[in-house]
């Protein structure tokens, strides 16, 4: 197995321990805004002030930038040297300055027509119009130091360094923490206080990169220009991963009107079932993809293809490993999972039934939304943005199409089988492509086999226990071990390589 390989599995631990730190912070965040905000005027003037620059985050930010700005960054380092590579960062930075500041000096301004446009319906209210205009000035400005937070992670993962960014957003969760609790104790306005929160979150989060930019000699001091042709490339290729994060963003919309049309309780029931799905998806799915680019890229300025494919295959591989196990567990325990989870106060038995089988038809297409990502990556990284754009606006219109059929014979479970589908075909189209690219098929058909036998064993073995009280929940990680024991113990290379993982941890 390849250095490299090594490498995007090393790399995705880190990822992916950190994400999870996040996600649990996350939910703690939750308990905590819900314990000091509530749910009145102002908690809704928050969400709703807070929505605008987190739609800016996901437009332009984390996955746009990055995914543009690692290709580049990497080729110019291979082709011209670690100076130019770093000085077209700073020209990026400069660039991200002025047009994210022009921005936002212009959201200012226009704060009200911005909150008429997003939340038309507060005008009938002008106290709540008022003050969710007042949080849309002290919110927006973060997108600025979240877009920076962005570069400098391109910058830390094209140098192999993955803790800092990963571990951002947890910054923000406990600044948004500690806002909620000084302004409930203190009895100032919680929603004024947490708007701040934003904002030191922001700054801190892009704070917290400096010292691991200075760790690989990086400086923002040093020569740029407005002009740099590398940072006019990086332009190129984010429009596309832009258009394409629109493309996400709308899918989400077009989902939630469809499922507007059906019974009351539709749009919850989906709502929490996808909150399952996205769990192993922002753990695992991201982790392998983000760790997967850099080195993609790096073997891609070099020529190197045979390497590429290889690196390819570790993460689809490594994808697999894991997506599919959290699909056969989520398959065979959805309605305990559900029922233990959310089955309280209004949240009936019913409303249990009726997200599990949402929870279901969601996990059918859980390893296709994971494999797709670092599929992704691999056209990223060849600087082609734009086939992964064309492909999923065609699984887009794919999506919606088959809803609408399915959603009344089927209901909300038509809505969320329709993403599976179209998720497959997602799937399908990326592995065709880049099959083409390579000569051959980055993904082992004899190792995806034996991944889905053992998950398809262990998902019958939970499934069993599920009449058992609560031992389906204790027996999990038993489960876990049963799974990974097995796959090597038939030499597969994934678990040869978590293996190896643990011991090197044990060895520290």
């Amino acid at each position: 197995m390849s250095e490299h390989s090594r490498k995007i599995a090393r790399n995705a631990g880190v990822v992916a321990a950190a994400t999870l730190v996040s996600r649990v912070l996350g939910f703690v965040r939750d308990v905590i805004v819900a314990f000091a905000l509530g749910a009145g005027l102002f908690a809704d003037a928050f969400f709703v002030a807070f929505r605008i620059p987190n739609l800016l985050r996901r437009l332009f930010g984390e996955g746009s930038l990055t995914m543009a700005f690692i290709p580049v960054f990497s080729r110019l380092r291979e082709e011209e040297g670690e100076e130019a590579a770093r000085a077209m960062a700073r020209s990026a930075m400069v660039w991200l300055a002025l047009i994210l500041g022009g921005i936002t000096l212009l959201a200012e301004l226009t704060a009200g027509p911005i909150t008429t446009a997003i939340a038309p319906g507060f005008l009938d209210n002008p106290e709540q119009f008022a003050v969710t205009v007042d949080l849309v000035r002290i919110c927006f400005p973060y997108v600025i130091f979240i877009c920076g937070v962005a570069l400098c992670m391109g910058i830390l993962n094209a140098s192999d360094r993955f803790l800092a960014p990963a571990m951002a957003p947890t910054v923000l969760n406990l600044a948004l923490i500690g806002a909620a609790l000084a302004g409930y104790y203190a009895g100032w306005n919680v929603a004024y206080s947490m708007a701040f929160g934003v904002l030191i979150g922001g700054f801190f989060q892009f704070l917290m990169q400096q010292p691991a930019l200075r760790g690989i000699g990086f400086s923002w001091r040093g020569p740029w220009s407005l002009a740099n042709p590398g940072v006019r490339r990086m332009g190129l290729l984010m429009l596309p991963t832009v258009f394409g994060a629109a493309v996400y963003q709308l899918n989400i919309l077009l989902g939630t009107l469809l499922a507007s049309f059906l019974p009351v309780g539709s749009v919850s029931y989906l709502y929490y079932a996808d909150r399952l799905v996205q769990f192993p998806l922002g753990v695992f799915g991201i982790a392998v993809s983000t760790a997967a680019l850099p080195s993609l890229a790096r073997l891609a300025a070099k020529g190197e293809m045979e390497e590429f494919g290889a690196a390819l295959k570790t993460a689809l591989g490594l994808t697999l490993f894991i997506a599919l196990p959290s699909a056969a567990g989520l398959l065979a325990l959805a309605k305990p999972v559900i029922g233990l989870l959310f089955q309280r106060g209004a949240f009936s038995p019913d409303a249990v039934n009726a997200t599990a089988t949402a929870l279901v038809a969601y996990s059918v297409g859980l390893p296709f939304i994971a494999l797709s990502r670092p599929l992704v990556a691999g056209f990223y990284a060849l600087e082609d943005t734009r086939t992964p754009v064309r492909i999923a606006v065609f699984c887009l219109v794919a999506n919606i199409g088959l809803g609408a059929w399915l959603m009344f014979p089927l209901k909300h479970v038509g809505l969320a089988l329709a993403v599976s589908v179209s998720s497959f075909l997602n799937f399908v189209f990326l592995l065709s492509g880049l099959c083409k690219r390579l000569g051959h098929c980055p993904l082992s058909p004899a190792s995806a086999l034996q991944t889905l036998l053992l998950s398809c064993g262990i998902g019958i073995g939970a499934w069993f226990t599920t009449g058992l009280h609560f031992w389906w929940l204790a027996l999990i990680p038993v489960w876990v071990v049963v799974y990974i024991a097995a796959a090597y113990m038939l030499r597969m290379d994934e678990a040869r390589l978590l293996a190896g993982m643990i011991k090197a941890r044990i060895r520290r």
